[in-house]
């Protein structure tokens, strides 16, 4: 039970990342109505990926609701390890 508070925290957290980009956007102009739709897509599986977890969480279906959580960190995680790796490794980029 606590693995899926876990999971879904960290999800949470980098949800948070379409979302303020989306707010950034939308004040500086580059969300304009040109790709208005791809964001409300993107917002759209944000926001069922959390919620539908959760639900699947209420009713009992805490197995699925992990694999959907974890299938959703994998990109979020490896986006963590190359952020590390380019700032704490001693790697030349040049």
């Amino acid at each position: 039970m606590i693995s899926f508070w876990i999971l879904w925290i960290f999800n949470a957290l980098m949800s948070l990342i379409p979302i303020y980009f989306f707010f950034i956007g939308l004040a500086d102009g580059s969300v304009d109505s040109d790709n208005m739709g791809i964001w409300m897509i993107l917002l759209a599986v944000v926001a069922l990926i959390m919620g539908g977890t959760y639900w699947l969480k209420t009713k009992n279906q805490i197995k699925a609701a992990k694999v959907v959580l974890i299938i959703a960190a994998i990109p979020s995680i490896l986006a963590i390890i190359f952020m590390s790796v380019a700032i704490f490794g001693d790697v030349r980029w040049n």
